[in-house]
């Protein structure tokens, strides 16, 4: 399977003879979008309407594009700003059934990994469910002083209507353009927006995506273990230290580890969302070091390992764009924010 996914990965990034033999079958995607668009369209299926704003956090492609660390920045800096702030997810790679509230003390296999690290970072209020509709309701339920729920994930999910849609891009823009199979995107571009709904495109990677704000990512300079104890990536320097990455690009993160000098002496990558339960730390006795996401799985049996987060800002251009927006929203849903 990791071998078919690089074929596709690769074969996706432009207009490739295996992306040309898979083309007609984008015509099931196809007809499968219209279909579920139509339905909502024409009132066969509704969508939840929810008494505060809905800011949702998704992406076209298929992969990672960096859209879990936006989320905590959005919600770490809208609190900073006086917003009370609850986070949705699908807790993707997770048991749980139904609807659950994510603690500090949850399990990633029972939430799922994303959700538990944005727990972990914000210590906000964070909900899941499969239908994010439960977890929004659930979310307000129990904090109905909440004035904005922030989903992480769901671009393609109607059946909770959202007020604000964060697209996230990152190198690949469109890919080869194609639908799935035969390319990377879960749905046609430019999307079909629902009416009053605002959209704002941001870019993670190098390379803008047409007017798109650009996303400064890049790890943190310390690094945290499960015990508790925060250390300088400086006193690495002249090191070997081993890596361990779980996530859609793998080597991404232990570029970024090289680039901040260390010297990595193993690496090991998994699927993104690999449970990790059986993992096991090497016999040379060097240190660990991962990504936030990779932890939160690891350090009940391993709180040794060592985690080097994430760091994603925007531009205050992109804030002068979006403010107005919340704003307003906030008048339409009658709360008023500091």
């Amino acid at each position: 399977m990791p071998k078919l996914r690089e074929v596709l990965m690769d074969a996706w990034r432009k207009p490739s003879i295996l992306a040309w033999c898979l083309y007609p079958l984008t015509l099931l995607s196809r007809i499968y979008l219209w279909l579920y668009q139509t339905s909502y369209a024409l009132g066969w299926q509704s969508s939840t309407r929810l008494p505060v704003p809905v800011l949702v956090v998704g992406n076209l492609l298929v992969g990672g594009t960096g859209k879990t660390p936006v989320v905590i920045h959005l919600a770490q800096r809208l609190s900073l700003l006086g917003w009370q702030v609850g986070v949705i997810a699908r807790g993707h790679g997770g048991q749980q059934q139904g609807w659950a509230e994510v603690t500090e003390n949850s399990l990633a296999s029972h939430t799922g990994d994303e959700a538990l690290m944005v727990k972990k970072r914000l210590g906000l209020p964070v909900f899941i469910a499969k239908k994010r509709a439960q977890a929004a309701l659930a979310l307000l339920r129990t904090y109905p002083q909440t004035q904005l729920i922030i989903s992480d994930d769901g671009l393609q999910h109607r059946a909770l209507h959202h007020d604000i849609a964060i697209c996230v891009f990152d190198d690949r823009g469109l890919g080869n353009g194609f639908l799935l199979p035969a390319g990377p995107l879960r749905e046609t571009w430019p999307r079909q927006l629902s009416i009053g709904v605002t959209q704002i495109k941001i870019h993670t990677g190098r390379n803008a995506f047409e007017d798109s704000f650009a996303a400064n990512r890049q790890l943190a300079g310390f690094a945290v273990n499960g015990r508790g104890e925060k250390r300088d990536l400086r006193l690495w320097s002249g090191q070997a230290v081993d890596a361990l990455a779980a996530i859609a690009q793998p080597q991404a993160f232990f570029s970024a580890l090289q680039s901040a000098g260390l010297m990595l002496s193993q690496t090991q990558a998994f699927p993104d969302h690999a449970p990790l339960a059986d993992w096991q730390p090497s016999h040379g006795g060097l240190d660990m070091l991962c990504t936030e996401k990779d932890a939160v799985k690891l350090w009940p049996r391993h709180p040794q390992v060592w985690a080097v987060p994430l760091l994603c800002e925007l531009p205050e251009i992109f804030w002068d764009t979006l403010m107005p927006h919340l704003q307003r929203l906030s008048l339409v849903h009658g709360h008023q924010t500091a």
